[in-house]
């Protein structure tokens, strides 16, 4: 009888369990780590992105919590004190500290009806924040639903709902935000004064209603074209065949499979979307679109000052360096927030 000449190969060693020695050859040199810990660790090292961060930190605590101790309010018209420049006292105030009482000092001065412009430019960039934050979820929260549904359907659901991203990309923004202080002026107006429960909106005013309504309507676009092009990838995984052969429902492979992993994407997007939000809401504000008087924005601030721009310049040049400052921090933020959710980056 022939012998089968693969018998001859197998030994009974092959088969022992594996020896410690051999188990340590197997080990992974590295430590283990997760996606989060990973990006984290990325972040960390990059040293433009980690300045940037405590910069909208500090940003963040003088526009919260500083005018919480202030001692005066962004509306408040002090008599007497009408432009004075930074760190000046009027006479009433001069005589109060020369009679032994402290008064505290107008970092940049007042404007020409007696306001602190220190209050004003740290509530200035309260808004300017409220804005960008509030303008980035709208927009993460309305793109990545769009988007995904697009991209894991596809076809003709896919062709119609991309014509209609392509029609809102026509759509002038400026015009709609008009359009919509025309219309929304006098019923706006109304409810805000039918209840003290809106007296925040009614302080904000009609304008910055409108400003987010159209980034409900518009700004979205962008986000739900990104989230398309990662969904239209990863449906074709193998953890999204296996959640179908599971009998997960379409939602459910959404909202718990395909948007989970764009995760990274979703946040890098939503970053980067707050300056232009910010940068938005200020260049309408110095327009006259945003903001209703007296409540100050960065972009109302540096349009007051144009009319004093030769007697008092700092007027100007203050607001212009606040939005500056946190337009450059949240754009390098998000720069570096990128490149530490970027896989083609590791290492």
């Amino acid at each position: 009888m022939k012998k089968n000449p693969l018998s001859l190969q197998l030994d009974p060693d092959d088969f022992l369990p594996a020896s410690e020695d051999e188990k340590k050859q197997l080990d992974i040199m590295r430590e283990s780590t997760t996606f989060w810990k990973d990006a984290l660790k990325r972040f960390s090292k990059n040293k433009v992105a980690m300045v940037a961060a405590v910069v909208i930190l500090l940003v963040i605590i003088c526009a919260f919590v500083v005018p919480n101790f202030y001692p005066y309010e962004y509306d408040q018209q002090i008599r007497g004190s009408e432009n004075l420049w930074p760190m000046q006292y009027s006479e009433e105030e001069q005589a109060l500290i020369d009679s032994g009482e402290s008064v505290f000092p107008h970092i940049f001065g007042t404007d020409k009806l007696g306001r602190d412009l220190g209050i004003r430019v740290l509530t200035g960039a309260r808004v300017s924040l409220l804005v960008g934050l509030i303008a980035s979820a709208l927009v993460l929260l309305i793109g990545s639903i769009y988007g995904s549904v697009a991209g894991y359907f596809g076809g003709k659901v896919d062709l119609i709902m991309m014509r209609i991203v392509d029609i809102i990309y026509s759509i002038p923004d400026i015009l709609i935000i008009i359009l919509l202080q025309v219309t929304l002026k006098s019923p706006l107006q109304a409810l805000f004064d039918s209840s003290p429960i809106f007296d925040g909106l009614n302080r904000v005013g009609v304008g910055l209603i409108s400003i987010f309504i159209t980034f409900s309507l518009l700004y979205w676009v962008s986000m739900a074209r990104i989230v398309r092009s990662q969904v239209m990838t990863l449906k074709e995984q193998e953890f999204v065949t296996a959640a179908k052969a599971l009998g997960a429902s379409n939602g459910r492979i959404i909202r718990k499979h395909l948007l989970p992993n764009c995760i990274g994407t979703l946040i890098v997007t939503a970053t980067l979307q707050i300056p232009s939000a910010i940068f938005t809401e200020a260049f309408l504000s110095f327009l006259g679109l945003g903001v209703a008087a007296p409540m100050a924005s960065l972009g109302s601030l540096a349009s007051d000052a144009i009319s004093s721009i030769n007697s008092f310049p700092y007027r100007l040049f203050i607001p212009a360096v606040a939005i500056s400052i946190i337009i450059l921090a949240f754009n390098l933020f998000g720069d570096g927030l990128r490149d530490a959710f970027d896989p083609k980056l590791k290492k």
